[in-house]
């Protein structure tokens, strides 16, 4: 798909589009964008009278009037598509110098702490990434989060977490945020929290959870002032063992076979991220699962025989 933008644009820029081409152009994502730019692009001036006196003078001693005309025009066509080349390109990363956001990511089992610009506190869970913009910051502290994250909000203006699911508005709090596939989760330990999903917009007092589990809403308390797996610890309460068994995945950086048993049925505890075998003993043995680990990371999981 790119090499045929890169080749729409080449045509483009040589007005060698056909009709078909030309439709197709237009309704690239950054058409407007390239006409902008060749429009700004027509106001740089031309090289000076005396630099084209010269060159005439250089065809003109080829002695052929008619290809002089014909090789002229065709250099300033040249000139034309290389600086409209060139400022595109200096348009774009001028663009994306501008844009200044800022991203942030994690691998399996890595976590990461930064301050955003108000020192505002983030922890990143394992396999998370939050972007945000730091020269908007004072006039909008906002950030997109995929994945997992704790934060420690500085008192001030409204600060939002944006998530594919919800938007969750403070001041100045602390709350963690969980945003998986099928798997939607805000804590509040500190302060209020507004979260909003779908057209509902609940308010979240401290001690209390926010879920959403395949489109069904529950609501619960919590007993923590802070997410357990800052502290290296995955709890649950009441969570689908399938939950349980990704976040072991993205912990451990394993691969978990679990299709001979029931994943759906609810799971309460945790386990570590510094042990592996404790860590799938905690999480086996409360439903009389079995499991085999290969050499490459592969684990599977079975029923206990009767």
């Amino acid at each position: 798909m790119k090499t045929n933008k890169e080749h729409l644009v080449r045509k483009w820029l040589a007005d060698e589009l056909t009709e078909a081409e030309l439709e197709t152009f237009k309704k690239m994502d950054d058409y407007a964008m390239h006409s902008k730019i060749i429009e700004g692009a027509q106001y740089f001036k031309a090289p000076d009278v005396s630099k084209e006196a010269n060159i005439e003078e250089l065809y003109s001693s080829k002695g052929n009037n008619e290809n002089t005309t014909s090789r002229k025009s065709f250099d300033y066509k040249m000139l034309f598509k290389i600086a409209a080349t060139i400022t595109i390109v200096l348009g774009v990363s001028y663009f994306f110098f501008l844009n200044n956001d800022q991203t942030f990511s994690t691998l399996a089992s890595e976590k990461h702490s930064l301050e955003l610009p108000d020192n505002s506190e983030v922890v990143l869970n394992a396999k998370s990434e939050i972007v945000f913009n730091k020269n908007e910051w004072k006039d909008k502290r906002e950030v997109y989060l995929k994945g997992e994250a704790f934060f420690k909000v500085k008192k001030g203006s409204a600060f939002d977490v944006v998530t594919e699911k919800g938007k969750i508005t403070v001041l100045g709090t602390q709350f963690s945020v969980k945003n998986r596939a099928n798997f939607f989760e805000v804590i509040c330990y500190e302060g209020l929290v507004n979260v909003k999903h779908a057209k509902d917009s609940r308010n979240l007092p401290a001690g209390s959870t926010l879920r959403i589990v395949d489109g069904i809403t529950t609501f619960e308390t919590v007993d923590f002032n802070r997410p357990q797996w800052l502290n290296n610890v995955s709890s649950f309460k009441s969570v689908p063992f399938y939950e349980v068994i990704k976040e072991f995945e993205r912990q451990y950086d394993v691969t978990v076979n679990a299709e001979n048993i029931d994943t759906k049925r609810f799971f309460t505890g945790g386990f570590v991220h510094n042990n592996m075998q404790d860590g799938l003993k905690s999480i086996t043995l409360p439903l009389d699962l079995n499991y085999t680990i290969d050499t490459n990371k592969n684990i599977t999981l079975r029923k206990k025989e009767e």
